[in-house]
């Protein structure tokens, strides 16, 4: 599968940034989630790749072929960038079976293909298949009811996934009638002998015309592959169609219509249609947001199999983080068009790269706590937390505050500079949906807007991010709480903890059970907590917070 590689790619309508100056590399086999909230540029940046929607600027390449480029006036269109796309709501044809759905397009294709000998490949799947005759003739009887009917298609349809063969070389198969012989072997036997005789002869003939076939059936001529650009065969469409039915199991519902079939198996059609004609990368918007939520889960089980058993790129929007968090292998977080981070899954949940992304991912939340403090000669953070409660921040690796912040702002002083420059160029469009800092939520009892009487924000001021699984409670724990809310799941019970006016959010595995009201203390274990700067909101370290 090939590489995708995004160059400074942006979409704009009038002053509107869809997608601001985006830079990824998306790697071979790669399971990739676009997440963000909605109307960040997911969806348009998942078009753009596909062909969709024509980018303003930039540059989108697949594989070696660059399939758009504004400078060079480069847009490949869709049919020929070799993509699959899954719409949110299937798209599938109400008129049309399951087979006709998903071979639907197949028929029209016409591109350069290998010289096959089908005859040649039809023989030698039945002489396999013929090998195996006690297994051909079991899988028939099975299918024969206690009348003595047999039931032709579940018959076929049990050959075609155990041989994997199509339809018309299993009915050949069935008119064998294997399952009627007296002695299975040897009347498997001489039909096999038959056959050999017939494929002995499609070689021959084959040799007479100066070429040779490979163990595929292609036709040869000097050591190399016959090609030629035609379309593909009744038997080619059938084999692909039940190819793909195999992989996402619906080859029981070949003759039925989408309205006869459930949701979770509208989407299986679908994915199915989207893989018929074997393309490079597959695209998916929202695919599984249709379903209830038992169904989403069965789903991301099927796609994380898919992906592996297809060997091929997946592309996947959401706005749901659980499944961007179990389903990629890599995940690109989006905000106002703009990229936040491209990472792997644990890594954005442990080390977000700033205070939204830290907010956007994880289920419940993660908890933000203000703080003023300033480093200590140890390397240790001095903080003052809540209502002039005393902590220190210890970083998991050592940390040179001085030097961070110096750093921070030559970044910001470069991006400011880099952005004047930028407005400077007369064919530059303003941003009207411009970036701004993103304002942290600081979850308290009594929540009101009211404004900020604090002017300046220092260097001295941070934001401090727990996430729910590191807060513990015990007798033996430091700072004292009351139990806000108790709302138990089955293995785990989400607990609100009111402390002063503040609230925090912890998760308790096992059967303990809390009452509102109730009287506790907790500390904040490991060292996976969170320290970002509040004046710019980029991650600073990780570490362990201790309470005095």
């Amino acid at each position: 599968m090939p590489e995708i590689v995004l160059t400074n790619l942006t979409k704009r309508w009038g002053k509107f940034y869809a997608v601001d100056n985006l830079n990824l590399v998306i790697d071979d086999n790669a399971f990739v989630t676009l997440l963000g909230p909605s109307g960040c540029g997911k969806t348009t940046t998942l078009r753009m790749i596909a062909g969709l929607e024509t980018p303003t600027s930039g540059r989108i390449t697949i594989g070696d072929t660059v399939v758009f480029d504004s400078e060079l006036g480069i847009n490949i269109p869709p049919n020929k960038r070799r993509v699959g796309f899954l719409f949110q709501n299937y798209a599938l044809w109400p008129n049309m079976t399951v087979y006709q759905n998903i071979s639907f397009g197949l028929g029209n294709v016409k591109e350069e293909a290998p010289t096959v000998d089908f005859e040649a490949r039809k023989l030698d799947a039945l002489i396999y298949a013929l090998t195996r005759a006690s297994e051909v003739s079991r899988i028939v009887n099975e299918c024969i009811d206690k009348k003595g009917r047999l039931d032709d298609d579940r018959a076929l349809l049990r050959l075609i996934d155990t041989f994997e063969i199509s339809v018309y070389t299993a009915k050949t198969l069935m008119d064998y009638k294997l399952h009627e012989a007296d002695d299975v072997s040897k009347a498997a036997g001489e039909i096999i002998i038959r056959l050999k005789a017939e494929l002995q002869n499609q070689y021959t003939k084959q040799k007479a015309a100066g070429y040779e076939l490979n163990d595929k059936h292609e036709v040869m001529k000097n050591g190399q592959v016959v090609k030629s650009v035609r379309k593909y065969t009744k038997e080619e469409i059938d084999l692909i169609v039940r190819r793909v039915s195999r992989i996402v199991k619906i080859g029981m519902f070949m003759d039925r219509y989408p309205s006869e079939l459930s949701g979770g198996q509208q989407q299986r059609v679908a994915i199915a249609r989207t893989l018929a004609p074997e393309p490079t990368v597959l695209f998916m918007d929202e695919p599984l947001s249709n379903l209830d939520a038992k169904l989403r889960l069965e789903m991301r089980s099927e796609l994380q199999r898919l992906h592996i058993d297809t060997g091929s790129t997946f592309i996947y929007v959401t706005h749901d983080q659980m499944e961007a968090m179990t389903l990629a292998t890599k995940i690109c977080l989006i905000d106002n068009g703009v990229l936040q981070q491209y990472d792997k899954p644990m890594d954005v949940y442990n080390r977000p790269n700033n205070l939204f992304v830290a907010d956007f991912v994880g289920n419940p939340a993660i908890n933000f706590v203000e703080g003023k403090g300033r480093q200590e000669a140890d390397g240790s953070i001095g903080l003052s937390i809540f209502d002039n409660a005393k902590a220190k921040f210890v970083a998991r690796e050592q940390l040179d505050l001085a030097l961070w912040q110096k750093q921070e702002d030559e970044a910001d002083e470069s991006a400011r500079n880099a952005l004047a420059e930028k407005q400077k160029d007369k064919k530059n469009v303003e941003k009207e949906n411009a970036d701004v800092t993103f304002k942290h939520h600081i979850a308290k009892v009594d929540e009101f807007e009211a404004i900020d009487d604090e002017s300046i924000v220092t260097d001295n001021d941070f934001v401090i991010g727990i996430r729910p699984e590191f807060i513990k409670i015990g007798d033996q724990c430091s700072l004292e709480g009351e139990i806000y809310s108790s709302m138990p799941t089955g293995m785990e019970i989400t607990v609100k903890i009111r402390i002063g006016q503040f609230l925090l959010t912890a998760v308790v595995f096992g059967g303990v059970l809390y009452e509102i009201g109730q009287r506790v203390k907790i500390d904040f274990e490991g060292d996976g907590i969170m320290l970002f700067s509040r004046k710019s909101g980029s991650f600073i370290a990780q570490g362990s917070l201790f309470l005095q």
